[in-house]
Formats: C-alpha cells, structure tokens, sequence
C-alpha cells in the first residue's frame, strides 16, 4: 500500500483526459448550469447540529483498496433512502471506479431515491470533475489538500461555488491544516486515516483541534467504528462524522447509523 494516494491520482489524470475526448467540459458545463436542484449540503449538517444530534455524513461504497470488497449485494438507492430515513445529515458516494468500484450512477441513483445532499467523494485534480460533479447531481465536492496545491485548492473552490456547491476540504496534518484555512469553506474534514499508508487513528482530529478557529465546522473522518469512537469525538466538541465502513458491513445501514449514533 506504499504511497497508493499518487497511484490514484496518476490514474485520475489519464480518466479526465479520456473523458474530455468523449465530452467536452463545455458541453458539461451547460448541463450542470441548467440544473437548479442544489441540495445546501452545510447547511444540513448544521441543522442536525443545531437539533442536538450528531451531523452524520453516511457513505455509500462497495469496496476500497485497504479492505477489498465491503459490501456484495449493493444497492445505491436502498442505501440511501435506508440512510435518510434513519437519521443522516448527508451522504457521500464514492463515484471512483479503479480503486473503490464506484460508479457516477451509483451517485444519480442515491440522490434520486431521498431528498438529503450528497457529496460526490473522490479525488478531484481537474475542473472538469467539478463540473461534471454538477451535471451528475452532487451538491458538494471533496478537495484533498494533500493531492492539490494552493492555487488549486481556491480555484476548484471558486469552480465549485460558482456552480451553486459546497465543498469539503480534507486534511491529514498541520501542514495541510494551515493551507485550508485558506480557503473560504467551514467544512473542514480531518481524515483519521493516513491516505498514503491507510493507517487509522482517531487521536489525529483531537491533535489538529487547537489549530481550528471558530466558524470552522470540523467533520472527523475515518475509523468510527463504535459508539467509544463517537463518545469520543463528542468529548471534544466534535459533532460532524463522515462514516463509511461500518455502515457498509451491517445488513441494514440505516439502522447501524441510528445505533451508532443513538
């Protein structure tokens, strides 16, 4: 698993070049610009917050590279209205094909089975995936710090919000920390899982905390498993989740959520 994240984004280059020859970005662009249908994904989490529960954002992904295949009978849409009905703020569809058997569709069909926001996960390099994240549907995108630069992070942050978006930036460091809060977003995801040896520890958000100013909604990733890891994360006034993989094992997401969550 050395260094998996620079495979995957090597990868990512060669998708966007392959897509461009099938459609242009243009052609894209005025798809996405016709829909009116943006979901405010922040928005929602701070509703949950706001009702004195957690702001869960569930996931929905059939495989990743650390752990295989998560989930054999997959069904995007049972998945997403399981999620909604049971308490989710949001959802997150892994739409990467390569590494995690993902799929746009697998995205259209979640959104289109409930009525909360969905954030496209994957890993953006170029402005195309924004726009295209658009046309398919996504109400918000993810940037990770540790695959973009600076210059990038503000442009596809400018793309997005153009486009009626929110975006969800994601760091692993202090170094990755001090470039996003650079950008204008409040959504600021600490990733508990090292993405270039896929290690977990949640004692990665608890030591970024002290760098986080206010108006900055801190959205821990990776590795909550079990109600401790939740406690845990509430302890230190942490109230936004991005949780995967637990809910992809049970046999009915939802109700994990709302145990999880209880």
């Amino acid at each position: 698993m050395s260094d998996i994240l620079n495979k995957i984004l090597a990868v990512k280059a060669l998708e966007v070049a392959a897509a461009r020859t099938v459609r242009s970005e243009a052609d894209l662009l005025r798809e996405a610009q016709a829909r009116k249908d943006v979901r405010g994904f922040a928005q929602a989490i701070e509703d949950k917050i706001a009702a004195g529960k957690s702001g869960v954002i569930a996931e929905i992904k059939k495989a990743s590279p650390s752990k295989g295949i998560l989930r054999e009978h997959f069904n995007p849409a049972a998945i997403a209205a399981s999620y909604a009905a049971h308490g989710a703020a949001c959802l997150s569809v892994l739409t990467d094909v390569q590494f995690f058997q993902g799929a746009d569709d697998y995205l259209r069909e979640a959104r289109a089975a409930c009525s909360i926001p969905v954030l496209r996960k994957d890993f953006i390099v170029d402005p195309y995936q924004i726009v295209a994240a658009r046309a398919m549907g996504a109400d918000c995108i993810l940037l990770i710090v540790a695959a973009l630069s600076q210059a990038q992070l503000l442009d596809f942050e400018a793309c997005a919000s153009e486009l009626g978006m929110d975006v969800l930036v994601e760091v692993h460091d202090a170094r990755e920390l001090e470039l996003a809060l650079g950008m204008q977003t409040a959504l600021l995801g600490i990733n508990n899982r090292n993405l270039r040896t896929f290690e977990t520890s949640l004692q990665n958000t608890i030591d970024l905390l002290p760098g986080i100013p206010a108006g900055k909604r801190v959205v821990t990733e990776s590795g909550i498993l079990q109600i401790e890891d939740v406690q845990r994360m509430r302890q230190h006034g942490v109230n936004a989740f991005l949780v995967g993989e637990a809910f992809m094992r049970a046999d009915e997401p939802g109700q994990a959520l709302a145990t999880l969550f209880a």
